[in-house]
């Protein structure tokens, strides 16, 4: 199953593709034209030449995905024009966007979040022990992984 998230690379070919291509010819093209590995875990989306369809190709450590999406009617209204070795990046909420045939230089987003920095507060990190109470840290240590419930979560 392909899940979008917010910390993957997403590359968009700017010139239109030969849909006659599959797999191995779009992979090709990632390494030729976008100058990027296709097994890297970035998405490759790429758009036909009449601008009905879009496909997403991706790898996930096992192998290729590719999807695609065809309009029933009309075409994608979006597309970039230009960008650096033919390709752009954009951001998953902008791939969303462009999925539902919408602009994403003209969508009107939140910012992306930041940290927010609070004087005499620990600073939030993904994955991170900041805002944990140091005696719930200290009584986790001192159990160890002797605890069937703390079994296997120490770190």
């Amino acid at each position: 199953m392909i899940q979008l998230t917010p910390h993957m690379k997403i590359l968009l070919a700017v010139v239109p593709v030969d849909f006659r291509k599959g797999i191995d010819g779009l992979a090709q093209l990632c390494r030729e034209v976008l100058r990027a590995e296709p097994t890297g875990g970035a998405v490759f989306c790429f758009k036909n030449r009449r601008g009905t369809s879009i496909r997403l190709l991706t790898f996930d450590g096992q192998g290729f995905w590719l999807c695609q999406k065809r309009l029933s009617m009309g075409t994608f209204r979006w597309w970039p024009k230009d960008g650096a070795d033919g390709a752009t990046q954009l951001g998953v909420h902008e791939l969303q966007l462009l999925l539902w045939n919408g602009n994403p230089s003209q969508a009107q987003t939140a910012p992306a979040w930041k940290p927010v920095k609070c004087e005499g507060l620990p600073v939030a990190q993904p994955g991170g022990t900041a805002g944990r109470a140091p005696q719930a840290e200290a009584s986790r240590a001192a159990m160890g992984a002797s605890s069937p419930v703390l079994a296997g979560t120490s770190r």
